[in-house]
């Protein structure tokens, strides 16, 4: 066990992909091309993307006692993420059921497994590991009730808290946001969270979104607005750090890439908007791969990636 600057609490499920031409309409049966079972989770995924990318991380969560599971576990194990608070329960490993279409967008059913096992109960057991955290990154695959506990500690400890609100409620409770500094929310969260119907937001509907979720009493928010970059807001400060072009082949987990890369830039001292500027690069070059985890750059590869 060691001492980490970035903690993930959160989800670690098993992807089971499909590659298809487009996404079945209801009732439909269509031919796929490609199936493969990559390495998944919104927390998983983060923890992934920050220690791919050079962050010192530490992952905490539950999986179930079989393959699934200790493939999950050595697979963050391998990058450098400290799993020694990823424990296993007596239930199934949690799952994720993917088709991805030809143009890169995707249709997913989770079923939680052991995430939906882990109880505020649980997570007391792994509370100290917040002491000396500079981020705590929460998602909501997990229990709410055990989110708004991992933000009540980290707050108490001293820690950012940034919380993906995947998949979105229809609200946020008030003694959940109140602790979180950082809410990332993509366009269609963002749009749930303040009572609308899923939609493209236009940047200047972006802006008013963000400013309805700053006055819940988010400090921060950051909207993720997939090819065309991000939306900083904070106070008086409605800023579009934009995404360079690329072509899209798979958009699965670029989310999670770009909130791992933001915290690994903000972890090292990056401004908030250095931060979005290095996480829109990273999630830009991952959405040209295929699979969540399988498609995190290192470091190495985003610097090259600068450059071109």
């Amino acid at each position: 066990m060691t001492v980490a600057d970035i903690v993930v609490i959160g989800s670690l499920n098993m992807d089971i992909v499909a590659i298809a031409p487009r996404l079945p309409r209801p009732g439909e049966t269509i031919l796929g091309t490609q199936f493969m079972k990559v390495a998944g989770g919104k927390g998983a995924n983060q923890a992934y993307a920050a220690a791919m990318l050079g962050g010192n991380v530490a992952m905490i969560g539950r999986v179930g006692d079989d393959e699934h599971g200790r493939q999950l576990t050595n697979g963050l194990a391998a990058v450098g993420c400290d799993v020694s608070s990823v424990r296993s329960l007596d239930v199934a490993t949690g799952v994720a059921v993917i088709v991805v279409g030809a143009a890169g967008q995707n249709s997913i059913v989770v079923v939680p497994g052991a995430n939906g096992s882990y109880q505020p109960s649980e997570f007391q057991a792994d509370q100290h590991r917040l002491a000396d955290a500079k981020l705590v990154m929460l998602q909501l695959e997990i229990p709410l009730a055990t989110v708004t506990a991992a933000a009540r500690a980290a707050k108490s400890y001293g820690a950012t808290v940034i919380l993906d609100p995947a998949p979105a409620p229809a609200t946020l409770a008030p003694e959940l946001i109140g602790d979180v500094d950082i809410l990332t929310p993509n366009e269609s969260e963002a749009v749930r969270l303040t009572g609308g119907v899923a939609q493209e937001l236009s940047l200047d509907e972006a802006r008013a979104t963000a400013s309805q979720l700053l006055a819940t009493g988010a400090k921060t928010v950051i909207i993720k607005l997939g090819s065309r970059g991000c939306l900083l807001a904070r106070r008086e400060e409605r800023s579009l750090i934009p995404a360079p072009r690329v072509e899209a082949v798979d958009t699965t987990g670029a989310g999670d890439v770009f909130n791992g890369a933001f915290a690994v830039a903000h972890s090292e001292g990056a401004s908030l908007t250095e931060a979005c500027r290095f996480a829109v690069r990273a999630a830009s070059l991952a959405v040209t791969r295929h699979g969540a985890q399988s498609s995190v750059p290192n470091r190495a590869e985003l610097t090259t990636f600068y450059a071109e």
